[in-house]
């Protein structure tokens, strides 16, 4: 017989390691399906026909989070055959508000009290056996990070899965409020199961819309909570948050019992009163910061990196490749094609692997060990200010490296608007692939000054603030940022095995879905390069011959849409758009497109050789603004199938990166045409339309924001934090 057991906890109570636990390798990781919260099952060890199943980290199942939205949905149509509600025992009265409202759902319960060995450091004291008379379902010691006890949970959640047993009971209620609950599940009768009636019935009484739209009819609650709010005083959505925690409060009294202390302040507020002080957490975070990129980027990862690029596959795998095919007499567009577009296309995208494997390492070990919430809640302070929640600020710090690891942090964060927002925004940080297009730029046409790199930096930064104040006055994004919630968790030494693993699963992640977009790409860019027509004939070109590729038609086939920024003085404006389009491929394509189509088979990255000619094709401002387009358009394909991904949606991913290619492309004219103006005194009806666009660009910054909507009363209590 196949048994489902659902997985269920707050954030940081240790369900994932309690999931990886039980389940070690036999895992599926994937999306919930419509929603870019990620789902996970896997089988129990042991038992191929036990399936557990992770549910999102909530604290309610109020609809307030994308998260519980998830859960509650499945829960209530997929119904388990029996829940594992993993509490953390260190913080026992808040997780329990979740477990009153899991025993209400007609599903077998198991309570996973964690953190055992904590609460002993402590001397304080958890009762199972009375913990688990009082709630009424079964109640199993556990400790996820050592291992101990988990499968004695996961074996009573199996044998209450297979015997059948009855739903444990209810926390009850006050008198007064036990009535309005039994008129309104008179109401419900026929159109919910027996042993779910409560629970529809006290969501009902919150008025919580989402339920209504699961029954059959609708049911007239109004009546019954006008009446319930005037005897009592207070809306019912606060009525029946107190009576959770009135119950809970008796719970506490009578199964724990806390350790007379002289000190109140625990090892974790003795260190959170230095690294979240709010003179001293952004400085100790930019030296943890710089420590964990110097390491991973300049020092040992560059030194991987360079290593698997230039000795890995320059010097053994290409030119073996290239070598062992011509060995066998293949055809030169066949080598051509392996060595040169498959083979160098996925050592292009492995070659970043081993600098992101490092960098995944150490963010593993800070999110693992609990510094990484304390970092979202210190940036929160500023975030919030700009529209932006606390927790994008670490996408944006990681995409400073890539876009593809800053677009796949997103999903940490809890509201999906502002998730899609930072998806939106995370790759206008300039990434390491951009650095070499600053350097072309600052030396062919700035002499090198160091204003175009810092300036450049600000431009990013620029964009993700007014992108933030704009986006969040439109309807799809109208309303405050999600409030902050966040349980802070003691911290802990992180453990090898699940720091190993978050490594590979990001990297992992990054390999199958970027090295793939990378791979067709390098595959079509060699193709669009390398063949054309001469004489007539269409065939593979020489080098010399690459004004008569299928690049070369294609790029002055759509450069007349760049005419406007300045691309096209002395008739190379195909170049410069060529040079766009396969910086979309790879940003490091731009400057090897400028080499190739000035006729330099080999160009310095600093663009040195090619810097009298390519000065010659634009004015300084046309420059600027080619190099702020490349900074903002869409990112390369990797990272936008990172995009494509997270998005989880065909119709958000195409406004993502129409958004991104609009901008730069407004950004680029205003640059050239205002810069123009001011330095030449030129003016035209391209100058009028940049006008415009500043006009209307302050206008959408300045103007009244929407009003967000408002969130239901009694949501900071059923959801606070620490």
């Amino acid at each position: 017989m196949s048994v489902r057991i659902a997985l269920a906890g707050n954030p940081n109570s240790g369900k994932t390691t309690l999931f990886n636990a039980l389940t070690g390798s036999n895992q599926f990781v994937g999306n919930w399906p419509g929603v870019t919260v990620e789902k996970k099952e896997g089988r129990l060890k042991g038992h191929k026909e036990v399936t557990i199943v992770d549910l999102p980290g909530i604290y309610s199942l109020s609809p307030y989070t994308l998260e519980e939205v998830v859960a509650r949905r499945f829960l209530l149509e997929e119904k388990p055959d029996v829940i594992l509600n993993i509490v953390d025992g260190t913080n026992l009265e808040r997780n329990l508000y979740l477990s009153t409202q899991l025993l209400e759902l007609g599903i077998p319960v198991v309570l996973a009290v964690n953190m055992l060995d904590l609460l002993e450091k402590s001397g304080d004291q958890v009762h199972i056996g009375k913990l688990k008379e009082k709630l009424g379902c079964e109640a199993v010691e556990i400790s996820a990070l050592k291992g101990n006890g988990v499968m004695k949970a996961a074996e009573k959640a199996l044998s209450l899965a297979r015997e059948k047993k009855a739903a444990p009971k209810p926390c009850p209620f006050q008198s007064r409020v036990e009535e309005s609950l039994l008129r309104v599940q008179e109401e419900l009768k026929g159109m919910v199961p027996e042993e779910q009636k409560r629970y529809f019935a006290i969501k009902l009484l919150e008025r919580d819309e989402q339920i209504q739209k699961l029954l059959p009819r609708a049911v007239d609650a109004g009546g019954e909570i006008a009446r319930l709010e005037e005897d009592m005083d207070d809306d019912t959505e606060s009525i029946i948050t107190n009576e959770r925690y009135q119950y809970i409060s008796s719970i506490m009294q009578d199964c724990c019992r806390k350790a007379a202390r002289k000190d109140t302040l625990t090892l974790s507020d003795k260190i959170d009163k230095i690294v979240t002080n709010r003179i001293l957490a952004l400085p100790i975070f930019a030296v943890i910061m710089f420590l964990v990129y110097y390491v991973s980027v300049t020092t040992v990862g560059d030194w991987l990196t360079g290593w698997t690029n230039d000795t890995l596959f320059g010097e053994w795998i290409v030119p073996g490749v290239s070598s062992g095919l011509a060995a066998i007499h293949c055809a030169d567009w066949l080598t051509s094609l392996v060595a040169d577009g498959i083979v160098a296309g996925v050592g292009a995208v492995l070659g970043f692997v081993p600098q992101m494997l490092v960098l995944f390492l150490f963010l593993a070990v800070l999110e693992s060990c609990g510094y990484m919430a304390r970092v979202a809640f210190i940036m929160d302070r500023i975030f919030r200010k700009f529209g932006l929640s606390g927790k994008s600020f670490i996408p944006m710090l990681i995409g400073s490296g890539c876009g593809v690891p800053g677009i796949m942090a997103s999903r940490t964060i809890e509201s999906d608007r502002d998730r899609k927002m930072t998806i939106m925004t995370t790759t206008f940080v300039p990434c390491g692939a951009k650095l070499p297009i600053i350097a072309l730029i600052a030396g062919a046409f700035f002499g090198n000054a160091g204003w175009v790199a810092w300036s450049a930096y600000f431009v990013g930064i620029a964009a993700i603030v007014c992108s933030g104040i704009i986006l969040k006055k439109t309807r799809m994004f109208a309303g405050d940022p999600a409030p902050f919630v966040m349980e802070l968790p003691a911290y802990h030494l992180p453990t090898p095995g699940n720091v190993l693993r978050s490594m590979w699963e990001r990297g992992w992640s990054f390999i199958k879905k970027a090295g793939t977009v990378i791979l067709l790409s390098s595959i079509v860019l060699w193709f669009l390069q390398g063949f054309g027509w001469v004489d007539g004939r269409f065939g593979m070109l020489e080098a010399e011959q690459l004004e008569n590729s299928i690049l070369a038609y294609i790029g002055n086939g759509i450069a007349w849409m760049f005419a406007p920024l300045g691309w096209t003085q002395g008739g190379e404006g195909w170049k410069m758009a060529v040079a766009a389009v396969t910086g979309l491929i790879a940003k490091e394509n731009v400057v090897t497109t400028f080499g190739i189509l000035f006729g330099y088979a080999e160009v310095a990255e600093d663009g040195a050789e090619i810097w009298t000619r390519l000065s010659a094709v634009m004015t300084g401002a046309a420059a600027y603004g080619f190099l702020v387009f490349n900074l903002l358009c869409a990112p390369c394909f990797a990272a936008m199938g990172a995009i494509k991904r997270e998005m989880n949606n065909a119709k958000w991913f195409w406004f993502a990166i129409g958004y991104q290619c609009g901008l730069a492309y407004l950004v680029s004219l205003c640059i050239y045409q205002l810069g123009t103006w001011v330095t030449t005194g030129a003016f035209g009806p391209g100058t009028v339309i940049a006008i415009l666009v500043v006009l209307g660009f302050f206008y959408l910054l300045l103007r009244p924001a929407r009003e967000g909507s408002r969130r239901p009363a009694g949501m900071k209590m059923a959801a606070g934090g620490r």
